[in-house]
């Protein structure tokens, strides 16, 4: 008895996204989530790095300051993030729907078998990545506190209050620093993993409407008509996509601008906080993963966002490689013309201007790389 090859369904690649939202009090219908959604909106989306902001400007030496940049500059850049994808949540979902429709068009087994290998395997490595390296960058700041030594905060920071007045204010305080970066980590994964697998799901459904393509005309007992009709449904399939990547172009413009901004700096002092300023191993090894994570947080965006970039191109080569000899005039028009379309490089950018792709990756390297260079020289 063979066995059925698995059907398509991208929206299950989403499942933990979806609930990274309803944890932080959205896209759910209980009446005390909308209060969650409150006190996460003032306390950590707003005040968390605020507060942070404020601690930074009272350091009075360049080693504290190095110190409590890195996770200032993510908290803030965190919260930045969620607003800019909170605001875009009906076209996040717009995306959803289009994947669906597409997933609906592979019913080959090649198809639904290179998906369940390749693309939803990957996806869903991505998203579980991201939790893992997040959960142990929190887990060394926490324990970094709690067994390094002495009596210090999480984070440098700002409280309306003398933390160090009793022990009950110095443990509120630092309960609230483990609370809010955890939400903070929360909105993180919302925000980071979002990217990565949508562009691994694009890529996917690009290379699933190159085999439909090259497949079309190849069956001598199809009649003409019904080739027709397929790459008519390849066109709008071809359209389908090409909406997703206008919408993931309007979803990420100003998000992962800032997502480089902040993964070149915290890279950068990260390094230089290793090298210079870590106080015992707990606070080496807390640098150490961050900055793991921090490569973690831009380099399958930029990696899949290249792969969109090949995939489509691949699609000229698709389109010539189905059996179009001996087809009418129309047929053949309308495959040159579709042809043409294919040729135009498709790229996502950041900010209208830093296209989202392994030179954009580089590049931001070697500005940390430059940054370092530069404190180094300061030092």
């Amino acid at each position: 008895m063979e066995l059925k090859s698995p059907v398509i369904r991208s929206e299950h690649i989403y499942r933990a996204y979806w609930l990274y939202w309803r944890l932080l009090g959205l896209e759910s219908h209980f009446p005390l989530n909308r209060l969650l959604d409150v006190l996460i909106t003032v306390f950590v989306t707003f005040w968390y790095p605020i507060h942070l902001i404020l601690g930074l400007f009272m350091e009075r030496t360049l080693g504290d300051v190095c110190k409590g940049l890195p996770i200032t500059a993510a908290c803030f850049f965190a919260s930045f993030k969620f607003v800019c994808f909170r605001v875009k949540l009906s076209e996040i979902k717009t995306i959803e729907v289009l994947f669906k429709e597409l997933d609906q068009r592979a019913l080959s087994d090649k198809e639904c078998e290179f998906f369940d290998k390749n693309t939803r395997r990957e996806a869903n490595f991505i998203w579980k990545s991201f939790i893992v390296a997040y959960g142990l960058s929190n887990a060394s700041a926490i324990a970094s506190v709690l067994f390094g030594g002495g009596h210090k905060l999480l984070y440098p920071a700002w409280f309306p209050y003398d933390v160090q007045a009793s022990e009950l204010r110095f443990w509120l305080s630092v309960t609230y620093q483990i609370v809010g970066v955890s939400l903070a980590i929360l909105q993180n994964l919302a925000n980071d993993s979002y990217p990565p697998m949508t562009f691994c799901v694009v890529a996917g459904h690009v290379r699933l409407l190159a085999m439909r393509l090259s497949r079309i005309g190849h069956d001598q007992k199809e009649p003409n008509s019904s080739v027709a009709r397929k790459l008519t449904e390849s066109i709008e399939d071809h359209r389908k996509l090409m909406k997703i990547v206008e919408l993931l172009r309007s979803t990420m413009n100003i998000s992962q601008l800032g997502q480089f901004i902040s993964s070149g700096v915290n890279i950068s002092i990260t390094l230089v906080n290793i090298l210079f300023f870590a106080e015992n191993n707990f606070a080496v090894t807390y640098y150490g993963v961050y900055f793991l994570s921090m490569v973690l947080e831009l380099f399958p965006c930029c990696y899949y966002g290249t792969l969109i970039s090949i995939e489509m191109s691949r699609l000229t080569h698709a389109i010539y490689s189905s059996n179009w000899l001996g087809m009418g005039r129309g047929y053949c028009r309308t495959l040159l013309i579709f042809m043409q379309l294919t040729l135009a490089e498709v790229q996502i950018k950041a900010g209208g201007m830093i296209g989202i792709g392994m030179n954009a990756f580089f590049a931001t390297v070697r500005m940390a790389y430059s940054f370092f260079t530069l404190a180094m020289s300061l030092r």
